[in-house]
């Protein structure tokens, strides 16, 4: 992932991912379409999308694109992290289970969050937007939203508030930390999808204009 927009290039290819000389790659068991902010994703599946994942990297602004998307369409949002968390940052038990609930529903918008849930979210989906901003929008971001959460005293899931700021940038459960180190965790995101979800339409945008573009389109699109 670069620090730049999507490269014009790929938009619209279709990633074919097979093993290649013993490298780790991903098995060839179908394509994902690689999508961008001006096609149209109605055209593309034929109707409108019922079930949107909004993917990205901590701070790429999943859970504020989700909650558009799902007051402009008339969806409804799930925070995933929400199902996560429990007490004290401890992992809810039935946190799978409410995923399933979530995604047997026939209309919905979420993210795409979490190894165990993610292949999931991206089965169930019609469509992923890959949230795919620079690195250095990305960690501006997660710095303010973590500052702001922590004076604020904002109450995030099951009571648990955001730590003093002079452990913000150290320690494990630091989110600015986990930002940084996980900041190209979805770099594989076209090749992931392959293995997860073949055939589901995955649309890349590289800034909030070319969501706000996407998003504009969708509507025009659906008459919503």
């Amino acid at each position: 992932m670069s620090n730049s927009a999507p490269d014009s290039s790929i938009l619209g290819a279709e990633f074919d991912v097979s093993a290649d000389g013993g490298r780790a790659t991903w098995p060839s068991i179908g394509r994902v379409q690689l999508l961008g902010p001006d096609d149209d994703v109605v055209a593309h599946l034929g109707r409108a999308p019922r079930r949107i994942a909004v993917a990205g990297t901590s701070g790429a602004g999943k859970t504020s694109w989700g909650r558009r998307i799902g007051a402009t369409l008339g969806l409804p949002h799930t925070e995933v992290d929400a199902l996560f968390h429990g007490p004290a940052w401890t992992e809810r038990p039935e946190f799978l289970d409410d995923v399933r609930a979530v995604l047997a529903r026939d209309r919905w918008v979420c993210d795409y969050q979490y190894p165990a849930a993610r292949p999931l979210i991206s089965s169930r989906a019609d469509v992923v937007l890959w949230l795919d901003l620079p690195v250095r929008t990305r960690m501006r971001q997660v710095v303010r939203r973590t500052w702001r959460r922590w004076r604020t005293r904002e109450e995030l899931w099951n009571g648990n508030l955001e730590p003093v700021p002079w452990s913000l940038w150290r320690g494990s459960k630091s989110i600015i930390v986990w930002a940084w180190t996980s900041r190209h965790s979805l770099d594989d995101l076209p090749g992931r999808l392959t293995t997860e979800a073949p055939g589901t339409a995955l649309v890349r945008v590289g800034s909030h204009a070319e969501a706000e573009r996407w998003l504009a389109r969708l509507v025009r699109s659906t008459g919503a």
